[in-house]
């Protein structure tokens, strides 16, 4: 009797321990974006290696989601959560006294592993604890912990940044890691799978390696041009692991990946939802900060003080479009949503430099509650676009293609502004081509002191026009890629809720 007692006792601390973990990730991955400015005035770096500081966390985060799900079921969740939030804090804690941006970065990487491992076995602890409706409502807090993250992210590290430095981003979350780290230990309770099998290892492995030599060749574009030897090497590489990866998924028995499920076509429509988010919003999230205090000056207070309202939506928006499904379809709701968030994206586009940041509220505002429909809705379309039998894998397809698409949509805006700049810029000066394009990368990090010194013939306001209609181009792309998003969801999902009640697979 008095076991039964503590039982929901127990259920709610794990839960309390796996919402604070999911609170402070998305912030550890955003607090960065905030940060930037301030990492590269005190530690310098190229602009590659600053944009590392952010893709490190999301790649390795991304590639080793679906290995950590394995691991968790085959050596226990709570000792993956355990491990996992033990090493997350513990590298919180060195980044927080990082003396280089390399290692900033390598750090940053490692940081994000044992991100992967926390979530996998948090989130298998959670299904362990509860059943039914309240697992539905476990998920549904753990869902509005993220939303928290996002929303207040970047005011919150703002604020840190502006009182404390920017190292105080990771220290808070080192942490946040140990309150839930002592949550976890005291009372999560172990559990495995008894059925579960060998890692696959090689598919690990071939799939990072994949996504980092991408990721990498995508950044190297600005610097050394499409057509270089260093470029072509590296996007050769990334498709040859690619094929490796497939191979290995296709000869394993219990593959990491099953690729089967790509022959369902509202499964790959499925996809183009997280890539539509990351493009119209996690690219903001990312950039913008950069922008509000790297060019246009702001406080990282104000600056975050301006993101809430691109973020907080995440809030409420999420839960309205759940219950807006009784009247109209998820792939509607989220075709409406992202067609809101592409006409925000184009007021955007057409605020210059230097406008009031009244202006900017509502197209980011817009953005926000446009993006927050599919948001809240997609995951449980990745789910119901195939058969029921298939849902764990595709859930573990659909978290990682969303974390390393979010991955690599970040780091090929940034590389596609880098561009425009050392393209606009050589229109207008006679400089070398060295020094626009360390030009042009100082722009792209918010380093705009460094940049105007390499222009003494052009004035603030020039350089300062160069850089909005750079950003202007990039957001109209963003805006065009979310269309191209809509229309081919529209297309692959407008029966979906037809063929899910008549199980035609």
């Amino acid at each position: 009797m008095r076991v039964e007692n503590k039982k929901p006792w127990r259920g709610y601390w794990v839960l309390a321990a796996v919402c604070i973990a999911g609170m402070i990730l998305p912030l550890e991955y955003t607090g960065p974006a905030v940060a930037l400015p301030a990492i590269q005035s005190e530690l310098g770096g190229s602009a590659i290696a600053l944009s590392w500081v952010i893709n490190a966390f999301a790649l390795s985060f991304g590639s080793a989601v679906m290995a950590a799900g394995a691991l968790a079921d085959q050596y226990g969740r709570k000792k993956m959560f355990v491990g996992g939030i033990t090493g997350f804090t513990l590298f919180s804690l060195i980044v927080s006294v990082a003396s280089s941006v390399v290692f900033l970065d390598l750090l940053r990487g490692i940081q994000g592993f044992f991100a992967a491992l926390t979530m996998a076995g948090g989130n298998a602890a959670l299904a362990q604890e509860f059943d039914g409706r309240a697992r539905t409502k476990a998920f549904g807090l753990l869902g509005t912990a993220f939303g928290v993250g996002l929303a207040f992210g970047p005011v919150i590290s703002g604020t840190l940044i502006e009182v404390f430095g920017w190292r105080s981003v990771f220290l808070l979350g080192a942490l946040f890691g140990g309150v839930a780290l002592v949550i976890g230990v005291i009372q999560m309770r172990e559990s495995r799978d008894p059925n579960a099998v060998k890692l696959d290892i090689k598919g690990v492995f071939s799939f990072t390696a994949f996504l980092v030599l991408l990721t990498f060749g995508i950044m190297q574009i600005p610097q050394s041009g499409i057509g270089s030897t260093s470029v072509i090497a590296l996007f050769s590489a990334s498709i040859m692991m690619l094929f490796i990866f497939i191979k290995c998924e296709l000869s394993h028995a219990r593959p990491m990946l099953d690729l089967s499920l790509f022959r369902f076509k509202k499964f790959v429509g499925v996809q183009f939802l997280p890539l539509a988010t990351a493009v119209c919003f996690i690219v903001l999230l990312i950039l913008f900060p950069i922008r509000l205090i790297g060019i246009e000056g702001y406080s990282a207070i104000k600056a975050g003080e301006v993101m809430i309202a691109l973020s907080a939506p995440m809030l409420v928006v999420p839960f309205l479009a759940a219950l807006l499904t009784r009247w109209f379809s998820a792939p509607t709701l989220s075709c409406i949503g992202l067609l809101c968030a592409a006409v925000g994206l184009a007021w955007l586009a057409n605020i210059p430099i230097g406008a009031q940041s009244t202006e900017l509220i509502f197209p980011l505002m817009l953005i926000g509650i446009g993006t927050g429909f599919p948001w809240g809705l997609m995951d449980d379309l990745s789910i119901r676009a195939v058969p029921i039998e298939r849902a764990g894998m595709a859930t573990g397809i659909f978290t990682t293609m969303r974390a390393c698409g979010e991955a690599i949509c970040v780091a090929g805006a940034l590389a596609m502004l880098n561009f425009l700049l050392q393209m606009n810029l050589q229109q207008v000066s006679q400089q070398s081509h060295n020094v626009i394009s360390t030009a042009a990368s100082n722009l792209t990090t918010g380093n705009f002191d460094n940049a105007r010194d390499s222009f003494i013939y052009l004035s603030e306001q020039e350089l300062l026009a160069i850089y909005s209609d750079s950003f202007s181009v990039l957001v109209y792309t963003l805006m065009g890629i979310t269309m191209l998003s809509v229309i081919v969801c529209f297309i692959t999902l407008r029966n979906e809720k037809a063929a899910i009640n008549s199980n035609q697979f």
